[in-house]
């Protein structure tokens, strides 16, 4: 369930610092397979798709989603939640989200056993998952 985030005020910047186009890139590795998947997106919402064996994928978000995109970046909890310390996982064969917002960088383990992930991080991890078609 993706959280409703308002708008930036006027004037914000996403932690990249720059009014909101930064190059976003999620990589997720591990799972039973082994997967090592990134998929960079660019500020103006052209994204490219490269999995573990190196086939490539490309597209562009919707309006809609690039808005989505910057507000979820913008978000001063993304900040927050990078800062966490991090656990070890009680999972094998999870899925680890890295994701990477400008210079701020944040992530998790999808096991349930380890607790709820960053709020805004997954709302990022689903966003790009839906609006790319990454499965």
């Amino acid at each position: 369930m993706s959280r409703s985030v308002a708008p930036p005020p006027p004037g914000a910047t996403t932690p990249g610092g720059d009014g909101g186009a930064t190059r976003v890139v999620l990589t997720r590795s591990g799972g039973i397979a082994g997967r090592g998947d990134t998929i960079a997106v660019e500020p103006d919402g052209r994204w490219t798709l490269v999995d573990r064996a190196g086939s490539r994928r490309t597209g562009r978000l919707s309006t809609a989603d690039l808005d989505l995109l910057r507000r979820l970046a913008a978000d001063p909890d993304l900040t927050a939640e990078a800062a966490r310390p991090t656990a070890p996982t009680a999972c094998r064969d999870a899925f680890t989200y890295r994701l990477a917002v400008g210079a701020t960088e944040t992530g998790y383990v999808d096991c349930p056993t380890d607790g709820s992930p960053p709020e805004v991080t997954r709302s990022l991890v689903e966003l790009l998952h839906r609006a790319t078609g990454w499965t």
